[in-house]
């Protein structure tokens, strides 16, 4: 299937509108987003929802229209759909008699990790009559230095750098302070955005008025060029792009630019400075660049064929609503990280914790996240464990359980949640600890091995001995869902807990540790007899042990699924799953009883334990209309209210990537994926 039919295909179906839609977005600093239904009615955003403006209009036969952005004031393209998959946003757009279809590429492939790494996304504009005359088409594209600074009036410079075959525009602020700020709803303020075309064209750096009234009055871009340096927002300098298409047929004509963002240095861990995973070799911004031009063709085809082999596999194993599900989701996964190399090149993937706290390689965001990386890669799961593991065996990690986070972003020094490394202060230490030992279990059931747990054993083994000790029954505590407070007793962690253990067991098992397996086996099974016991309540189990009447979604037992571990008894998911039935919110299941909101991630693992299609739909279904009807336009969110749709908090974030854990329930599926 192609990508055309794969369109095609969709729009047949039911037709997603995402809340918002990605455009080219490779991490959490390079991150371009639409949110709103029609690309020129709004300008594109950082996921923060400061602006980042992109502009492009079309001239037909003299007459102007805007294709994106939301100036200047003129007829806009009649938009007919809009089309997200795994690594392109499609749009199709009328401008008078002729028909452009604009998409935005990343090539964002997880098995390929010297591609995936790549800073650099492509915007081509396809360009056909409808009426079977010769039209004369002129392109324009802008956009401003937004995308290179925290805030407007930051100063900016620009150059036009040679790169044989391109013609190039190259932005950044003035002071560059790499590495220089941290935190949650910040952008970046060092390095440089790249903008580059192959084909013939007139670039020009002019005030943003200039430059659109010039082209839309005349098809061309004229103007003298501002003084520099300047803020950014001193006349809105814009980095402007002409092309005379010349007569256009029914035949399509294609333009295409290249955007490219070379931050020099991404991430600070441990003390040291480490680039992308790209430059490790000495790979620069030009050869960077010149190699999205002139491997274009390569990156095209095997992101097209992830697209449709992918949806193709989505839609099979949980429906098309379901594949759309995970279309919006796969960049917003990928681009909520930083893949860098450390000193030995080894790849280490850095989480953000996106709109809750900045923080830099959390735990419990690793957790949610990791059924993206474990269907798709083990080297790629083994970089998101290797900066916390890494972390938690040096002595500065003093506790015996494992710790949130290791920093804010993009400094990864030390954990700064709670209490840090200072105290045991608002820990999540059954969550953390828990979450670990069960993804480390995961990767040595997608390797076939677990060498991986060997080389972190002691550390293993110390966070088993705390759940024997702590988990089965957790005291007052945080788990992730640490906006609901401290609870004790905690039915759902007391299952992540006992997971946790035979998990441990497992992995004894497989380096060859016999009679420990059974030991760790027989602690786990005995914590199932607990748990279920003291969380029993009729016809469900509780949100906590000492709370009647309550209830929560037991998203953890989906790893008992997954692992084939054989812990709790088929009738408790069953319980479980009828009572689920009959506490659905319009727009999904609620998280707990407490309140009517919920976590998107945490809805499909639950669906996951479904062993019926009706069950499955019962929560997919909600899900998907909420990211139709959500009031709330921002990148896809996990935590919204199941009542009116609305975003409660959190926007893309990472773990959304927890929504392909469906495919991991299909041992034949995570086969063939793992396996590229």
């Amino acid at each position: 299937m192609t990508i055309a039919t794969l369109g095609a295909a969709l729009l047949a179906g039911p037709q997603m509108r995402p809340p918002a839609a990605p455009l080219i977005t490779c991490d959490p600093y390079f991150s371009f987003w639409s949110a709103s239904d029609e690309l020129s009615a709004e300008w594109p955003t950082h996921w923060t929802g400061t602006i980042h403006a992109m502009q492009s209009m079309v001239r037909v036969d003299g007459k102007a229209y805007r294709l994106m952005g939301n100036k200047p004031d003129m007829d806009t393209v009649t938009q007919k759909s809009v089309t997200v998959l795994p690594t392109r946003t499609v749009y199709h757009m009328a401008a008078g008699p002729v028909d452009i279809t604009l998409t935005f590429m990343n090539p964002a492939l997880p098995d390929d990790l010297d591609v995936m790494s790549r800073p650099a996304g492509y915007i081509t504009w396809r360009v056909a009559s409808r009426d079977a005359k010769a039209h004369q088409v002129e392109l324009y594209f802008d956009h401003s230095g937004e995308a290179a600074v925290n805030e407007p009036s930051q100063t900016i410079a620009w150059s036009k750098p040679s790169i044989a075959g391109l013609t190039t525009l190259r932005v950044g602020t003035a002071s560059q302070a790499v590495l220089g700020r941290k935190g949650d709803g910040v952008r970046i303020d060092w390095g440089y955005l790249y903008s580059a075309t192959a084909d013939p064209v007139k670039a020009a750096v002019l005030s943003h008025e200039a430059a659109r009234a010039s082209f839309a009055a005349t098809g061309k871009i004229d103007g003298v060029e501002p003084s520099q340096p300047r803020a950014c927002s001193d006349e809105w300098p814009v980095f402007a792009f002409a092309f005379d298409l010349g007569k256009v047929t029914g035949r399509a004509v294609e333009r295409r630019m290249i955007l490219a963002y070379d931050d020099i240095l991404s991430i600070e861990y441990l003390g040291r400075r480490l680039p992308g995973y790209w430059a490790r070799n000495g790979m620069g911004a030009a050869e960077l660049v010149s190699q999205a031009n002139t491997r274009y063709a390569e990156f095209d085809k095997r992101a097209a064929k992830l697209d449709t082999d992918l949806m193709a596999d989505l839609a099979a194993a949980g429906g098309e609503k379901y594949a759309q599900i995970c279309a919006l989701a796969f960049r917003q996964c990928i681009a909520g990280h930083k893949l860098v190399a450390d000193t030995d090149g080894t790849p280490l993937w850095f989480s953000k914790e996106c709109y809750s706290n900045g923080c830099i390689a959390t735990v419990d965001v690793t957790y949610p996240t990791a059924p993206f990386p474990l269907l798709f890669s083990a080297k790629l799961t083994r970089a998101l464990l290797d900066p916390i593991m890494k972390y938690a065996a040096t002595p500065r990690w003093k506790f015996p359980f494992a710790p949130h986070d290791i920093g804010t972003y993009p400094i990864a020094n030390g954990q700064v949640y709670g209490g840090g490394e200072r105290t045991e202060e608002n820990q999540m230490p059954v969550e953390e600890s828990g979450n670990l030992i069960i993804l480390v279990a995961a990767l040595a059931q997608v390797e076939g091995h677990a060498r991986y747990a060997e080389a972190y054993w002691p550390t293993l083994t110390k966070w088993a001995e705390f759940l024997r000790d702590n988990g089965v029954d957790p005291g007052n505590q945080l788990c992730t869902d640490d906006f609901a407070g401290h609870l004790a007793h905690n039915t759902n962690l007391s299952v992540k807990a006992v997971v946790g253990l035979a998990c441990y067991a497992r992995l004894c098992e497989q380096l060859g540790k016999t009679e420990e397996a059974k030991t760790w086996r027989a602690v786990a099974e005995a914590g199932v007899k607990t748990c279920l016991e003291k969380s029993a309540d009729g016809d469900h189990y509780r949100l906590a042990f000492d709370k009647p009447g309550t209830w929560s979604q037991k998203y953890n037992l989906v790893w008992d699924k997954l692992l084939g571990l054989k812990l709790f008894p088929a009738e408790v998911v069953a319980k479980e799953m009828a009572y689920y039935r009959t506490q659905m919110g319009k727009y999904g299941l609620p998280l707990d009883n407490r309140s009517a909101y919920t976590k998107t991630d945490w809805e499909v693992w639950t669906a996951t334990l479904a062993d019926n299609k009706a069950d499955w739909d019962a929560f997919i279904d909600p899900i998907w209309q909420f990211t139709n009807d959500s009031p709330s336009r921002v990148p896809f969110s996990d935590w919204y209210w199941t009542t009116d749709a609305k975003q409660r908090g959190f926007q893309a974030r990472p773990v959304i990537g927890g929504v392909f854990i469906k495919m991991l329930a299909d041992p034949k599926a995570w086969r063939k994926w793992a396996g590229k």
